[in-house]
């Protein structure tokens, strides 16, 4: 069985992103990239599906510029056998991004999608029920526990009252939460192979998609700074602020 996992290149959380003269977009010109960690968790969880004997390869697939290569190589670096590379300057939001995975699905022979439950720049969360749908695939998402055995996917997520199971035929789409796993670091040995492995670079055209986003984004700014905390000396000085200064009662 192939895994697909797809990949997406994020700003360094650690990293403050500032905003760009157009106030529309990121300054990018100093930005540090890196994988999104719930889509190195789905990596790091096809690598271990592929050690257990439940998958034969891995392939990850990135959407962006060239340089996008980077983070590729570096999932490849993990273990993953191969990386497609969909080159597209244009933002792409999730219905695109869904749609652009959905052709690279179904020029190969995947038995499973599994990828992050969302991206950390844009938060939106949809990608991976969006990409279920376009290609009626069954889905189980936000997954802590993944089991692969005849021909099913067993998924345990966490939700409000305790723990949830699933079982979905395959293939399917499995998105990841953060308990699934701990990524491994790509080991010097890996990088150095990784170099090697095949990347194959296609255009948003050459998979018959219209590049077009439904999201537009008009305008970005900072959030507000935020006041300092006020000391009060009783309950009646603290309803007393409530109601004039901070206008909640």
């Amino acid at each position: 069985m192939k895994i697909l996992v797809p990949v997406k290149r994020v700003p360094d959380y650690q990293v403050k992103v500032k905003l760009a003269a157009d106030g529309a977009s990121i300054d990018t010109s100093q930005t540090k990239w890196i994988v999104n960690p719930f889509d190195e968790i789905a990596v790091e969880e096809a690598i271990k599906l592929k050690e257990a004997g439940a998958a034969s390869e891995v392939v990850v697939v990135g959407i962006g510029p060239e340089d996008v290569a980077t983070q590729l190589r570096y999932t490849m670096a993990m273990g993953a056998d191969s990386a497609v590379l969909v080159k597209t300057s244009e933002y792409v939001d999730s219905s695109l991004a869904a749609e652009i995975l959905a052709a690279v699905f179904r020029r190969g022979s995947y038995g499973l999608i599994i990828m992050g439950k969302q991206a950390i720049d844009s938060d939106a969360g949809q990608t991976p029920q969006i990409l279920a749908a376009l290609l009626q695939l069954p889905q189980a998402c936000f997954a802590s526990k993944v089991v692969i055995a005849e021909g099913q996917a067993t998924v345990t997520r966490e939700v409000d009252g305790g723990l949830e199971t699933l079982r979905i035929p395959l293939p399917g789409v499995i998105s990841t939460d953060l308990r699934l796993n701990t990524p491994r670091y790509a080991p010097l040995p890996g990088i150095m192979k990784a170099k090697k492995k095949p990347l194959e670079e296609l255009s948003i055209e050459q998979l018959g998609v219209k590049p077009t986003a439904r999201v537009r984004i008009k305008r970005m700014t900072y959030p507000q700074q935020r006041q300092g905390g006020k000391k009060v000396a009783s309950v009646e000085e603290l309803v007393t602020v409530l109601q004039s200064e901070a206008k909640v009662l």
